[in-house]
């Protein structure tokens, strides 16, 4: 940063998180997010765009655009090979922007999704990512022509996704959740194939299975955590049953929604109790 734009000053970095480290959560992306958009914004490479009086505000497009590709060295300083799609997910929420993978320009997600239901289980299998992409790239380079057939599923899969969670809001049916249920399930088989799979995941599916639900490892896999879908009318009596199994089997549970805003500056006024605590104690 200092190369590029005018000497950052001298700064102590406090980072708070709730956050699992190294579980398929983004921790590492939204480390790098925060601290680009912090060390751009002390350089005066982008603006600080709140004004007195606000709680919350977010910088334009432009300047998200900088902390993203900022954000994105982060993820290879600590990833090596990272799809990009972290930290484009932490700079601007739950749907913006491009990746390249295997040398195609893709769309992230889509331009608007429903609000997904979720139970996000934490194995507390550690992984690294590194380890896991550099694993599935000698796959590749000694099966290319076993390994290529299943990553172009993977993607047909994600265009799939893609589609129906754009149709959604439009039309919220529940006939959706079906389709995304099975292609839960089809890409789970997926990522066993290509090797990110992990004894503790097929656990945390079957235990879901169990209560006619359907979940698949997130992040780059090889334990860490999962995600189950939660249809609309997915009762209370069931999710609890499904969260004492899975709390059962020694995971971490919580019932959470998918989406959020992006990254942002906060007024200290706006922050809760708890982080006002940690950075009174800093």
């Amino acid at each position: 940063v200092c190369l590029c734009f005018r000497d950052v000053p001298s700064v102590d970095i406090l980072v708070w998180s709730e956050l699992p480290t190294g579980a398929g959560l983004g921790s590492s992306a939204a480390y790098a997010v925060c601290l680009a958009a912090a060390l751009l914004t002390a350089c005066g490479a982008i603006s600080c765009p709140l004004k007195e009086g606000e709680s919350t505000a977010r910088w334009t497009e432009e300047e998200l655009n900088l902390i993203n590709s900022w954000a994105f060295q982060g993820e290879r300083v600590i990833h090596g090979n990272p799809s990009g799609v972290d930290n484009a997910v932490g700079t601007w929420g739950i749907c913006w922007g491009t990746m390249k993978e295997r040398g195609k320009e893709m769309s992230l997600v889509a331009s608007r999704v429903p609000t997904l239901r979720i139970l996000l289980t934490n194995t507390k299998v550690p992984r690294s990512t590194k380890v896991l992409v550099a694993g599935v790239k000698e796959k590749i380079l000694k099966f290319p022509a076993i390994m290529n057939p299943v990553l172009d599923s993977i993607d047909a899969i994600s265009q799939e996704c893609q589609s129906v969670l754009e149709a959604m809001p439009a039309n919220p049916s529940p006939e959706y959740y079906p389709v995304l249920e099975e292609l839960f399930d089809i890409n789970q088989h997926h990522l066993n194939v290509i090797g990110v799979g992990h004894p503790s995941l097929d656990r945390l599916c079957r235990v879901t299975a169990s209560h006619g639900l359907h979940s698949k490892l997130t992040g780059a896999g090889g334990g860490g955590c999962g995600i189950t879908l939660l249809r609309p009318d997915t009762s209370l009596l069931a999710v609890e049953a499904a969260k004492r199994d899975l709390c059962a089997c020694g995971f971490e549970c919580w019932e959470t929604k998918i989406g959020a805003p992006g990254v942002t500056l906060h007024s200290s006024s706006s922050l809760n109790a708890e982080v006002l605590h940690v950075l009174s104690e800093s």
